[in-house]
């Protein structure tokens, strides 16, 4: 039996800005040699939305899930990370 590791990359998020009361975390995300801004509305209905459309399938279900995890720790200009079980 060989023992092969799953790929993975590192995703850097930067949070750029905040506010509880619209319920709203706006930040920019990178992984591999992809950049991207999210807004991610977390009141009522959750919905993330992520600029631009090129690799957005590739990040969106783990981001989704590390803010989900995250979002009352995560503060604007806060430098964060998660591991993706992917290689990009």
């Amino acid at each position: 039996m060989s023992s092969r590791s799953l790929p993975e990359t590192t995703a850097y998020v930067r949070i750029t800005r905040q506010s509880w009361q619209q319920g709203l975390l706006e930040g920019e995300v990178s992984a591999g040699d992809y950049e991207w801004r999210f807004q991610w509305r977390f009141r009522h209905t959750k919905r993330l939305m992520i600029q631009p459309s090129q690799g957005r399938a590739l990040i969106q279900e783990p981001l989704g899930r590390f803010l989900e995890k995250c979002d009352y720790q995560l503060e604007p200009g806060g430098d964060y990370s998660f591991t993706i079980r992917a290689q990009f």
